[in-house]
């Protein structure tokens, strides 16, 4: 990072780092000015408010590291370690699927339901079912996963959101350790199919687990398993409700018709008109 002929400013550096992003996001000024509020260890306000603020050489080293990753593409909520979801902070690390904002509709679909029992299939970070559990006290959750360090990561979430005696974590594929019955299942599981993979941002195909994304050859082949397993987990007047990928609505709603036979199937489409939740409600028997 130039320095000029005097010692770098906060200002000059969020201009060098804006410059150096704008090939790579189209958020570049915001992205730098979070990169630095990181590397210094500042507010971002304290940024805007004063860019005459020096820089050290240590901290400007800090600060180019970070630029340097996020350059070659290394996402953005790994470098800072963080992510806003449904209003929370969520700690991510490359262990876990970086929570997206689309996600937030299955949380808000979810809260319709009166459900006192609630399980979360492949949570990842924890962001739904922590979100579930701060938005509805009375709930209580079960939430699930095949890696052992997105469990660990989704109780830290947990307690840092007030509300780790409120879920119980259990390692496992899918549904296979547990028992119905539940008022409520929620997932967002893996749905990229084997011939979408190339088309992948870099920053997705590259870093984040492979496990949380690739959905096998159709990209329907766990959210298949959990829609057979359906019947059994949730009680008369319970639902399930899916997150699945922007074109797959139809295919979808079609197995989950064939597999959950007299239930109720409706698809959510989010806020730019794309397939995005399958809610699948059963009778009350």
């Amino acid at each position: 990072m130039a320095s000029g002929l005097g010692p770098v400013t906060t200002g000059a550096a969020l201009q060098e780092g804006a410059d150096l992003l704008r090939g790579v996001t189209d958020e570049a000024r915001l992205e730098a000015e979070l990169l630095l509020a990181y590397a210094l260890g500042l507010p971002r306000a304290a940024l805007l408010t004063h860019p005459e603020r020096p820089i050290s050489a240590e901290q400007q080293r800090a600060y180019q590291a970070l630029l340097t990753r996020r350059i070659a593409h290394y996402p953005l909520p790994y470098l800072l370690r963080r992510v806003e979801f449904c209003g929370l902070e969520f700690v991510v690390t490359p262990d876990v699927l970086i929570p997206r904002p689309e996600t937030e509709m299955l949380v808000e679909l979810a809260l319709r339901y009166p459900a006192m029992t609630a399980l979360d299939v492949g949570t990842g970070s924890g962001c739904i079912a922590v979100s579930l559990a701060v938005r509805n006290p009375a709930l209580s959750l079960v939430a699930t996963d095949l890696s052992i360090a997105a469990l660990r990561l989704a109780m830290v979430n947990a307690r840092r959101n007030g509300v780790g005696h409120r879920v119980r974590w259990v390692c496992g594929d899918l549904t296979r350790p547990l028992r119905g019955p539940v008022d409520l299942v929620v997932a967002n599981l893996p749905y990229v199919a084997q011939d979408e993979w190339a088309t992948l941002p870099p920053s997705v195909r590259e870093h984040e687990p492979r496990l949380a994304l690739d959905g096998g050859p159709d990209g329907l082949g766990l959210v298949r398993r959990l829609l057979s397993d359906a019947p059994r987990l949730l009680r008369p007047g319970g639902a399930l409700l899916l997150e699945i990928g922007a074109t797959q609505g139809r295919r979808a709603v079609a197995l989950a018709r064939s597999l959950c036979a007299g239930a109720r199937v409706a698809l959510h489409l989010d806020l730019a008109g794309r397939d995005r939740v399958v809610v699948v409600e059963f009778g009350e028997g």
